[in-house]
Protein backbone atom coordinates (compact mmCIF):
# COMPACT_ATOMS: atom_id res chain seq x y z
CA UNK A 1 0.00 0.00 0.00
CA UNK A 2 1.40 3.40 -0.96
CA UNK A 3 1.23 6.46 1.25
CA UNK A 4 -1.49 8.17 -0.81
CA UNK A 5 -3.82 5.17 -0.44
CA UNK A 6 -3.08 4.96 3.28
CA UNK A 7 -3.83 8.66 3.64
CA UNK A 8 -7.14 8.34 1.76
CA UNK A 9 -8.19 5.39 3.93
CA UNK A 10 -7.24 7.29 7.10
CA UNK A 11 -9.44 10.15 5.97
CA UNK A 12 -12.32 7.77 5.26
CA UNK A 13 -12.06 6.38 8.78
CA UNK A 14 -11.80 9.91 10.12
CA UNK A 15 -14.93 11.00 8.24
CA UNK A 16 -16.83 7.98 9.53
CA UNK A 17 -15.79 8.55 13.15
CA UNK A 18 -16.66 12.23 12.94
CA UNK A 19 -20.03 11.41 11.37
CA UNK A 20 -20.79 9.00 14.23
CA UNK A 21 -19.88 11.67 16.75
CA UNK A 22 -21.54 14.74 15.23
CA UNK A 23 -24.51 12.93 13.72
CA UNK A 24 -24.98 11.01 16.96
CA UNK A 25 -24.97 14.21 19.00
CA UNK A 26 -27.55 15.75 16.65
CA UNK A 27 -29.67 12.61 16.98
CA UNK A 28 -29.59 12.71 20.78
CA UNK A 29 -30.13 16.47 21.02
CA UNK A 30 -33.01 16.73 18.55
CA UNK A 31 -34.67 13.32 18.40
CA UNK A 32 -33.83 11.27 21.49
CA UNK A 33 -32.64 13.26 24.54
CA UNK A 34 -33.41 10.32 26.81
CA UNK A 35 -30.87 8.34 24.80
CA UNK A 36 -28.07 10.26 26.48
CA UNK A 37 -28.38 7.75 29.32
CA UNK A 38 -28.65 4.66 27.08
CA UNK A 39 -25.60 2.41 27.06
CA UNK A 40 -25.72 1.77 23.30
CA UNK A 41 -25.95 5.47 22.45
CA UNK A 42 -23.02 6.27 24.72
CA UNK A 43 -20.93 3.59 23.06
CA UNK A 44 -21.66 5.07 19.63
CA UNK A 45 -20.66 8.57 20.76
CA UNK A 46 -17.51 7.48 22.60
CA UNK A 47 -16.51 5.21 19.73
CA UNK A 48 -17.04 8.03 17.25
CA UNK A 49 -14.80 10.37 19.24
CA UNK A 50 -12.02 7.78 19.64
CA UNK A 51 -12.07 6.80 15.95
CA UNK A 52 -12.21 10.43 14.81
CA UNK A 53 -9.31 11.52 17.02
CA UNK A 54 -7.00 8.60 16.23
CA UNK A 55 -7.72 8.82 12.50
CA UNK A 56 -7.10 12.60 12.55
CA UNK A 57 -3.64 12.02 14.03
CA UNK A 58 -2.96 9.28 11.48
CA UNK A 59 -4.13 11.48 8.58
CA UNK A 60 -1.90 14.31 9.77
CA UNK A 61 1.19 12.12 9.69
CA UNK A 62 0.30 10.32 6.45
CA UNK A 63 -0.63 13.59 4.74
CA UNK A 64 2.74 15.01 5.69
CA UNK A 65 4.55 11.92 4.42
CA UNK A 66 2.66 12.08 1.12
CA UNK A 67 3.34 15.81 0.68
CA UNK A 68 7.08 15.36 1.30
CA UNK A 69 7.40 12.34 -0.97
CA UNK A 70 8.03 9.90 1.88
CA UNK A 71 6.59 6.51 2.69
CA UNK A 72 4.16 5.24 5.30
CA UNK A 73 6.99 4.76 7.80
CA UNK A 74 7.70 8.50 7.62
CA UNK A 75 4.24 9.32 9.02
CA UNK A 76 5.58 9.14 12.59
CA UNK A 77 8.87 10.82 11.81
CA UNK A 78 9.42 13.97 13.88
CA UNK A 79 10.97 15.82 10.96
CA UNK A 80 7.99 15.04 8.73
CA UNK A 81 5.51 16.23 11.35
CA UNK A 82 7.52 19.42 11.91
CA UNK A 83 7.57 20.12 8.18
CA UNK A 84 3.86 19.53 7.67
CA UNK A 85 2.89 21.66 10.67
CA UNK A 86 4.56 24.60 8.91
CA UNK A 87 2.10 24.31 6.01
CA UNK A 88 -1.53 25.40 5.74
CA UNK A 89 -2.60 21.75 5.69
CA UNK A 90 -0.68 21.02 8.89
CA UNK A 91 -2.04 24.07 10.69
CA UNK A 92 -5.58 23.17 9.68
CA UNK A 93 -5.14 19.63 10.94
CA UNK A 94 -3.63 20.92 14.19
CA UNK A 95 -6.78 23.01 14.67
CA UNK A 96 -8.79 19.85 14.07
CA UNK A 97 -6.90 18.06 16.84
CA UNK A 98 -7.70 20.96 19.20
CA UNK A 99 -11.36 20.75 18.20
CA UNK A 100 -11.29 17.03 19.03
CA UNK A 101 -10.12 18.00 22.52
CA UNK A 102 -12.94 20.54 22.84
CA UNK A 103 -15.43 17.95 21.62
CA UNK A 104 -14.26 15.64 24.40
CA UNK A 105 -15.35 18.32 26.88
CA UNK A 106 -18.76 18.53 25.19
CA UNK A 107 -19.11 14.75 25.19
CA UNK A 108 -18.00 14.40 28.81
CA UNK A 109 -20.64 16.90 29.90
CA UNK A 110 -23.31 14.93 28.06
CA UNK A 111 -22.19 11.66 29.63
CA UNK A 112 -22.17 13.26 33.08
CA UNK A 113 -25.52 15.10 32.96
CA UNK A 114 -27.36 12.90 30.47
CA UNK A 115 -30.76 14.08 29.28
CA UNK A 116 -30.42 17.35 31.19
CA UNK A 117 -27.44 18.31 29.05
CA UNK A 118 -29.07 17.10 25.82
CA UNK A 119 -32.03 19.42 26.42
CA UNK A 120 -29.86 22.36 27.52
CA UNK A 121 -29.55 25.24 25.06
CA UNK A 122 -25.97 26.17 26.16
CA UNK A 123 -24.84 22.56 25.64
CA UNK A 124 -26.49 22.41 22.23
CA UNK A 125 -24.86 25.68 21.18
CA UNK A 126 -21.45 24.47 22.34
CA UNK A 127 -21.83 21.12 20.58
CA UNK A 128 -22.99 22.87 17.39
CA UNK A 129 -20.07 25.32 17.43
CA UNK A 130 -17.40 22.64 17.88
CA UNK A 131 -19.03 20.25 15.41
CA UNK A 132 -19.39 22.98 12.78
CA UNK A 133 -15.74 23.91 13.29
CA UNK A 134 -14.63 20.32 12.71
CA UNK A 135 -16.62 20.01 9.49
CA UNK A 136 -15.36 23.38 8.25
CA UNK A 137 -11.75 22.24 8.62
CA UNK A 138 -12.53 19.22 6.45
CA UNK A 139 -13.86 21.59 3.81
CA UNK A 140 -10.66 23.64 3.86
CA UNK A 141 -8.62 20.58 2.83
CA UNK A 142 -10.86 19.67 -0.12
CA UNK A 143 -11.32 20.99 -3.66
CA UNK A 144 -14.16 23.44 -2.97
CA UNK A 145 -11.87 26.49 -2.92
CA UNK A 146 -10.44 25.56 -6.35
CA UNK A 147 -13.65 26.28 -8.30
CA UNK A 148 -14.62 29.38 -10.24
CA UNK A 149 -17.07 30.30 -7.46
CA UNK A 150 -15.21 29.30 -4.28
CA UNK A 151 -17.67 30.90 -1.83
CA UNK A 152 -20.66 29.04 -3.29
CA UNK A 153 -18.69 25.81 -3.46
CA UNK A 154 -17.46 26.08 0.12
CA UNK A 155 -21.00 26.73 1.40
CA UNK A 156 -22.17 23.71 -0.58
CA UNK A 157 -19.29 21.69 0.86
CA UNK A 158 -20.29 22.52 4.44
CA UNK A 159 -23.92 21.63 3.68
CA UNK A 160 -22.78 18.34 2.13
CA UNK A 161 -20.65 17.40 5.14
CA UNK A 162 -23.38 18.31 7.63
CA UNK A 163 -26.00 16.33 5.72
CA UNK A 164 -23.79 13.24 5.45
CA UNK A 165 -22.83 13.41 9.13
CA UNK A 166 -26.45 13.67 10.27
CA UNK A 167 -27.48 10.86 7.93
CA UNK A 168 -24.67 8.43 8.85
CA UNK A 169 -24.55 9.27 12.55
CA UNK A 170 -28.31 8.88 12.81
CA UNK A 171 -28.22 5.47 11.13
CA UNK A 172 -25.57 4.15 13.49
CA UNK A 173 -27.42 5.59 16.48
CA UNK A 174 -30.51 3.72 15.33
CA UNK A 175 -28.53 0.54 14.82
CA UNK A 176 -26.50 0.70 18.02
CA UNK A 177 -28.78 2.65 20.34
CA UNK A 178 -32.50 2.56 19.55
CA UNK A 179 -33.27 -0.67 17.70
CA UNK A 180 -31.49 -3.10 20.09
CA UNK A 181 -33.70 -1.87 22.97
CA UNK A 182 -36.87 -2.90 21.03
CA UNK A 183 -39.03 -0.55 23.06
CA UNK A 184 -42.25 0.13 21.23
CA UNK A 185 -42.76 3.63 22.64
CA UNK A 186 -39.24 4.69 21.61
CA UNK A 187 -39.57 3.18 18.15
CA UNK A 188 -42.91 4.88 17.66
CA UNK A 189 -41.49 8.26 18.67
CA UNK A 190 -37.95 8.18 17.26
CA UNK A 191 -38.21 6.36 13.93
CA UNK A 192 -40.72 8.71 12.25
CA UNK A 193 -38.70 11.73 13.39
CA UNK A 194 -35.47 10.30 12.07
CA UNK A 195 -37.18 9.35 8.81
CA UNK A 196 -38.03 13.02 8.22
CA UNK A 197 -34.57 14.20 9.29
CA UNK A 198 -32.89 11.65 7.04
CA UNK A 199 -35.07 12.68 4.10
CA UNK A 200 -33.95 16.28 4.56
CA UNK A 201 -30.32 15.17 4.88
CA UNK A 202 -30.53 13.10 1.70
CA UNK A 203 -32.01 16.01 -0.25
CA UNK A 204 -29.34 18.38 1.08
CA UNK A 205 -26.54 15.90 0.33
CA UNK A 206 -27.72 15.34 -3.25
CA UNK A 207 -28.27 19.05 -3.97
CA UNK A 208 -24.96 20.19 -2.45
CA UNK A 209 -23.05 17.30 -4.05
CA UNK A 210 -24.46 18.20 -7.46
CA UNK A 211 -23.43 21.83 -6.96
CA UNK A 212 -19.90 20.78 -5.97
CA UNK A 213 -19.54 18.48 -8.97
CA UNK A 214 -20.78 21.25 -11.29
CA UNK A 215 -18.13 23.59 -9.92
CA UNK A 216 -15.26 21.09 -10.20
CA UNK A 217 -15.92 19.45 -13.57
CA UNK A 218 -15.19 21.57 -16.64
CA UNK A 219 -17.86 19.78 -18.70
CA UNK A 220 -20.10 16.72 -18.53
CA UNK A 221 -17.62 14.75 -20.62
CA UNK A 222 -15.13 14.83 -17.73
CA UNK A 223 -17.30 12.26 -15.96
CA UNK A 224 -16.15 9.60 -18.42
CA UNK A 225 -12.81 10.99 -19.62
CA UNK A 226 -11.02 11.69 -16.32
CA UNK A 227 -10.03 9.57 -13.34
CA UNK A 228 -11.78 12.04 -11.04
CA UNK A 229 -14.98 11.63 -13.05
CA UNK A 230 -14.76 7.83 -12.81
CA UNK A 231 -14.43 7.98 -9.02
CA UNK A 232 -17.34 10.42 -8.87
CA UNK A 233 -19.49 8.07 -10.95
CA UNK A 234 -18.67 5.23 -8.57
CA UNK A 235 -19.73 7.39 -5.65
CA UNK A 236 -22.99 8.26 -7.41
CA UNK A 237 -23.69 4.59 -8.16
CA UNK A 238 -23.18 3.65 -4.50
CA UNK A 239 -25.44 6.50 -3.42
CA UNK A 240 -28.22 5.22 -5.67
CA UNK A 241 -28.00 1.81 -3.99
CA UNK A 242 -28.02 3.51 -0.57
CA UNK A 243 -31.13 5.45 -1.53
CA UNK A 244 -32.80 2.15 -2.38
CA UNK A 245 -32.08 0.83 1.11
CA UNK A 246 -33.24 4.13 2.61
CA UNK A 247 -36.51 3.90 0.70
CA UNK A 248 -37.03 0.39 2.09
CA UNK A 249 -36.55 1.70 5.63
CA UNK A 250 -38.93 4.59 5.05
CA UNK A 251 -41.56 2.24 3.62
CA UNK A 252 -41.28 0.01 6.68
CA UNK A 253 -41.66 2.97 9.03
CA UNK A 254 -44.75 4.21 7.19
CA UNK A 255 -46.55 0.88 6.83
CA UNK A 256 -45.47 -1.43 9.67
CA UNK A 257 -44.52 0.69 12.66
CA UNK A 258 -48.09 0.80 13.98
CA UNK A 259 -48.02 -2.98 14.42
CA UNK A 260 -44.86 -2.75 16.52
CA UNK A 261 -46.34 -0.05 18.72
CA UNK A 262 -49.45 -2.16 19.31
CA UNK A 263 -47.46 -5.30 20.14
CA UNK A 264 -45.94 -4.09 23.36
CA UNK A 265 -45.58 -5.59 26.78
CA UNK A 266 -44.67 -3.16 29.55
CA UNK A 267 -43.11 -0.84 27.00
CA UNK A 268 -41.09 -3.53 25.20
CA UNK A 269 -41.92 -5.49 22.08
CA UNK A 270 -43.23 -8.99 22.80
CA UNK A 271 -41.25 -12.12 21.97
CA UNK A 272 -43.13 -12.74 18.70
CA UNK A 273 -42.75 -9.21 17.40
CA UNK A 274 -38.99 -8.85 16.74
CA UNK A 275 -39.61 -10.30 13.28
CA UNK A 276 -41.44 -7.05 12.52
CA UNK A 277 -38.34 -5.05 13.45
CA UNK A 278 -35.83 -7.29 11.66
CA UNK A 279 -36.41 -5.83 8.15
CA UNK A 280 -35.56 -2.31 9.27
CA UNK A 281 -32.50 -3.55 11.20
CA UNK A 282 -31.18 -5.25 8.07
CA UNK A 283 -32.00 -2.23 5.92
CA UNK A 284 -30.29 0.20 8.30
CA UNK A 285 -27.23 -2.06 8.54
CA UNK A 286 -27.00 -2.29 4.75
CA UNK A 287 -27.46 1.46 4.39
CA UNK A 288 -24.72 2.13 6.94
CA UNK A 289 -22.27 -0.25 5.29
CA UNK A 290 -22.87 1.23 1.86
CA UNK A 291 -22.42 4.76 3.17
CA UNK A 292 -19.11 3.69 4.69
CA UNK A 293 -18.04 2.67 1.18
CA UNK A 294 -19.24 6.05 -0.11
CA UNK A 295 -16.92 7.72 2.42
CA UNK A 296 -13.98 5.64 1.18
CA UNK A 297 -14.70 6.72 -2.40
CA UNK A 298 -15.12 10.35 -1.27
CA UNK A 299 -11.72 10.19 0.44
CA UNK A 300 -10.07 9.17 -2.83
CA UNK A 301 -11.88 12.06 -4.53
CA UNK A 302 -10.16 14.44 -2.09
CA UNK A 303 -6.74 13.15 -3.19
CA UNK A 304 -7.59 13.13 -6.91
CA UNK A 305 -7.03 15.94 -9.38
CA UNK A 306 -10.42 17.14 -10.78
CA UNK A 307 -8.77 17.92 -14.09
CA UNK A 308 -7.28 14.46 -14.65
Amino acid sequence: MNVRTAYALARAVEYFGTALLIGGLVFVALLWPAGAAARGARRVLIGGWVVSTLATLAALGLGGAWATGGGIDDATNGGTLKSVLATDFGRQWAVLVLLDVLMLVVLADLLRRGETAARSLPWRVGAFAVGAGMLRVYGLTGHAKETAHPLVSQLADVAHLVAMAVWIGGLVMLLGGVLPRRRAAELGAVLPRYSLLALGSVCAAVASGTLLAWGLLRNIGDLTSTGYGHILLLKLALLLVVLGAAFASKTWVEHRLDFVVLLRGEGSITASAPALVRPVVLSVAAETGLLALVLVVASFLVTADPGR
